[in-house]
C-alpha cells in the first residue's frame, strides 16, 4: 500500500499496489501494522456498506463528537463517488478547509479520515457501493454534521445533489471557533481543495 499525504492535516489517500498475473490482480486494502506504524488510529471496530441507487446521491457531511470520535477508511468498490473531507477540528492547522477525491471501483484508492474530520460523498454513477471501516462503533448521541452547501466551506460539488436525506439537508451552519485558513489551491486529476 502507498500512503499519499493530502492538504488536510492527518488525512491520507491510500493506494493499492496490485500484483498482476494471468488470473487478474490482487492487492491489499488494509494492514493494521502499516496503519499503526504511521501513528494512525486503526479502523477495525466496525465495517459498513452503503449502496446508492441513483447518481447525484449525497451522504454527509458527518462526524462523531468526542469522546466517541471515529477514524474511517473509505473506498468505493463499485461505481464512482466524489468523496469530501472538511476539517472542523478546532486548533487544526487546516481547520475550515476541505478537499475532495474521486474514488471509483477501478482506481483502488481509499481515503483515511481521522477523528473529528467531517466526511461526505456524492455519487457520480448510479448503483455506487461504498465500504467504510471504522475505528469505533456508531454512537447516535455523538452524531454531528455539516450541511453540504454550508457557506463557511463553499464546497465545489461536481453535480447538484438530487437525493439527500432530510437530516443532511438541514444541518445548522458551522461556526468555527479557531479557524486558521490555508490558501486556495487546486489539485490534480484526483482531487480538488478549497479553504
Amino acid at each position: 500500500m502507498i500512503f499519499d499525504e493530502t492538504r488536510i492535516a492527518d488525512v491520507w489517500l491510500v493506494r493499492g499496489s496490485p500484483r498482476v498475473d494471468e488470473r487478474g490482480w490482487f492487492t491489499r486494502t488494509f494492514c493494521s501494522r502499516e496503519f499503526s506504524g504511521r501513528g494512525l488510529v486503526v479502523p477495525g471496530a466496525q465495517s459498513n456498506l452503503s449502496f446508492n441507487s441513483a447518481r447525484s446521491t449525497l451522504r454527509g457531511l458527518h462526524w462523531q463528537r468526542a469522546p466517541h470520535g471515529e477514524a474511517k477508511l473509505v473506498r468505493c468498490v463499485r461505481g464512482a463517488i466524489w468523496d469530501v473531507v472538511a476539517d472542523v477540528r478546532t486548533g487544526s492547522p487546516t481547520c475550515g478547509s476541505w478537499q475532495a477525491f474521486e474514488l471509483t471501483g477501478e482506481n483502488l484508492l481509499s481515503l483515511y479520515i481521522p477523528e473529528g474530520v467531517a466526511h461526505g460523498l456524492l455519487t457520480l454513477q448510479p448503483e455506487s457501493l461504498v465500504h467504510y471501516q471504522m475505528s469505533a462503533e456508531y454512537y447516535p448521541q455523538a452524531a454531528a454534521g455539516l450541511r453540504w452547501n454550508d457557506p463557511a466551506f463553499a464546497i465545489d460539488w461536481p453535480l447538484v445533489p438530487a437525493v439527500i436525506s432530510e437530516r443532511d439537508r438541514h444541518w445548522p451552519d458551522w461556526k468555527p471557533l479557531n479557524r486558521t485558513p490555508i490558501p486556495d489551491q487546486q489539485g490534480g486529476d484526483l482531487y480538488a481543495s478549497r479553504r
